[in-house]
């Protein structure tokens, strides 16, 4: 598999900030099929890559010939668990890989019919086992909190009428009835199923707690100067990831319920490398529709973190 065909997004605008150079560590958080990690190792860097899609393997071989790239198969929330001193840079290209949406198997996409699994580490609960066991109830709650579908009781309570006749076991069925539920494409650009599809794959992975948890294991292995880089592709991402580094940074609005008191709370731990989100141009956007939602938000380690200054 090429590495033209799964370029990450915002690629140049994430090695920026990370700033990677010979000598220096780097934690590839999303590893994918390898594109941050190889520009970073093409910098001279030294790298350490996570990710928890045993399939990902495959592209780690061509990287590990120089000797300064390793691939940990776990979640990124363990980093501070594989790494033997302070880091110069992580970066994070969250959500679903282009090569999972692409294979059917992985039950990821509406777009192609395959089993209804979506988990990346391939263990624990399946999309089929929430969606033909979970009560109608929690369904709406993971569809509303998780995917922002405004019927989420309607497509929940339609899932639960069809699932009695015969449980849902493919990708295609399920976003059939769920176009049926909500009265089919209506003119919309994207597809009724779209937001379902989401809410099952973050609950499936438990993505939004993994980011929350992921976040923090990066603040606690960056060195003091070290950069942060994280890409979202939707809201829900890109909420925790701006409020984490505004909270960081000390620009939490006054009166907020997570501000400590005057003169109790920590100095601040990250300085913003710029204000707001930069994201895609025309011209990758074009080249690549997936990247239209992505945004990429950015920080710099201004205070050592707890553990060496611990040691």
């Amino acid at each position: 598999m090429s590495e033209a065909a799964h370029r990450p997004v915002l690629l140049d605008e994430v090695v920026a900030v990370i700033q990677p150079g010979p000598g220096e560590l780097v934690i590839d958080a999303t590893f994918g099929a390898g594109g941050y990690s190889r520009a970073f190792l093409d910098a001279g860097a030294q790298v350490v890559a996570f990710d928890r899609d045993p399939t990902a393997a495959r592209f780690a071989a061509p990287l590990a010939a120089g000797g300064r790239f390793r691939l940990v198969e776990d979640r990124f929330s363990a980093m501070a668990e594989y790494v033997d001193g302070p880091c110069d840079g992580v970066a994070f290209d969250l959500g679903v890989s282009s090569m999972q949406l692409d294979e059917a198997e992985r039950g990821f996409s509406f777009m192609r019919d395959g089993p209804l699994d979506m988990r990346m580490s391939r263990a624990g609960t399946s999309a089929a086992d929430l969606v033909n066991t979970a009560d109608p109830a929690e369904l709406a709650r993971i569809f509303w909190v998780y995917g922002e579908e405004r019927q989420s009781r309607r497509v929940a309570g339609a899932i639960a009428r069809r699932r009695a006749e015969r449980p849902f076991t493919t990708t295609l069925d399920l976003a059939e009835a769920v176009e049926r539920a909500l009265g089919g494409r209506r003119g919309a650009k994207v597809h009724p199923a779209t937001r379902v599809f989401q809410a099952l794959r973050i609950a499936v992975n438990a993505e939004l707690e993994e980011l929350e948890a992921g976040l923090a294991a990066a603040e606690a292995v960056l060195r003091l100067g070290g950069r942060l880089a994280v890409v979202t592709f939707h809201s829900l991402e890109d909420r925790i990831v701006k409020a984490f580094l505004a909270e960081r940074a000390g620009r939490v609005p006054a009166g907020s319920r997570h501000r400590p008191p005057q003169g109790a709370g920590p100095r601040p731990t990250f300085e913003l490398l710029f204000n707001g989100a930069r994201t895609p141009g025309e011209a990758e956007v074009a080249a690549n529709p997936r990247a239209r939602s992505a945004k990429l938000r950015a920080g710099v380690r201004t205070d050592a973190p707890a553990w060496r200054m611990a040691a």
